[in-house]
């Protein structure tokens, strides 16, 4: 129950019980949580202060609403690194998710200005574009589009690309391995394409990874992702900062 004598505020409190129950598993994924009037009731509370605490969590990702029928659990946000680390598809695996995925493109084509600059190439260059989609448990998850610089042979799509990595073919079978990766991370709004791949209304939030990988100064591939940020969490650690020497500008 809620602590009036404590300085902690009411409202933090009901959150912090609501978040434990959704932790706990008192409420499971899909299922409806207590109503704003039973809460109110229960905590002795106002309906403002407690649609605030739901709207809170909704932000959050833990809960969401569905109009006239309540306020319901989110499924847990999958957790996952940078592909550098481990392939998408590998690392979900590992997690025990059964993952599908679909090839939409896989060709060649010519490189539109935009690719070029990310490639370092004249624009009308012979490259490659693999375009798939990701899904968990039949729900799209991710849409990527890898555009490679390499002339295959024998051509990559011979390759069954729904049941094999792009990043295991590319190492064991053309010796790509790249010795370096960059990458930038930014929240953008789905165009009417990427939210038709991705069954989700246009204008949708996602999260936008583009990443460049090289063979020592040559860049081999470039490729963009899209993920339903309510779906998935990045996570990113950084070994050795110990050993490194702050300069005085970073005081």
């Amino acid at each position: 129950m809620l602590d009036r004598s404590s300085s902690t505020p009411l409202w933090e409190q009901l959150e912090d019980i609501l978040r434990s129950q959704i932790e706990s598993g008192k409420w499971q994924p899909g299922e409806a949580i207590t109503s704003e009037n039973a809460l109110c009731k229960e905590y002795n509370l106002s309906r403002m202060t407690v649609r605030s605490v739901i709207s809170r969590l909704v932000q959050e990702g833990l809960l969401y609403r569905v109009p006239g029928k309540g306020t319901f659990v989110s499924e847990p946000k999958i957790l996952a690194t940078p592909l550098p680390y481990m392939g998408m598809r590998e690392q979900l695996e590992r997690k025990g998710y059964k993952i599908t995925t679909t090839v939409l493109r896989n060709e060649p084509i010519k490189a539109t200005e935009r690719i070029a600059k990310k490639l370092d190439v004249e624009i009308g260059t012979d490259i490659y574009l693999i375009e798939r989609v990701r899904s968990v448990k039949s729900t799209p998850l991710s849409m990527q589009r890898s555009y490679l610089k390499h002339n295959f042979d024998p051509p990559i799509d011979n390759y069954k690309l729904e049941n094999e990595q792009l990043c295991d073919i590319l190492n064991y079978d053309y010796g790509i391995n790249p010795t370096k990766v960059e990458e930038t991370l930014e929240m953008v709004f789905s165009t009417s394409e990427i939210a038709e791949k991705l069954s989700v209304p246009p204008s949708y939030p996602l999260l936008y990874l583009q990443h460049i990988r090289y063979m020592e100064d040559d860049k081999v591939e470039y490729s963009e992702i899209f993920f339903k940020g309510d779906k998935l969490r990045l996570y990113f650690e950084y070994d050795g900062l110990k050993d490194r020497k702050l300069q005085k500008s970073e005081l």
